[in-house]
């Protein structure tokens, strides 16, 4: 998992399995750094609550967070990552 800033938002972008896929970083709960978290399979867990998200779609699959993290579209061009926000 790496940070990245896309026009001025901090973005989560993972890898699973070779493939990409990018989310907000900020916990929708109390703004945790889901970077600094844990990634098991396709989940991320937030470091300071434990809630927890699906990086392929960005919806929370356990509380305390109620609110799904904004997702983006991921193009691979040569070795660049191109983000978009669906």
């Amino acid at each position: 998992m790496k940070k990245v800033n896309v026009e001025g938002v901090d973005v989560l972008v993972a890898n699973v399995s070779g493939q990409i896929y990018a989310i907000a970083n900020t916990c929708t709960h109390h703004g945790g750094p889901l970077d600094e978290g844990e990634l098991e399979g396709t989940t991320v867990i937030c470091p300071w609550h434990g809630g927890k998200f699906d990086v392929t779609t960005g919806k929370v699959v356990e509380p305390p967070p109620r609110t799904n993290e904004p997702s983006y579209e991921v193009q691979i061009q040569g070795t660049d990552v191109l983000l978009k926000k669906k």
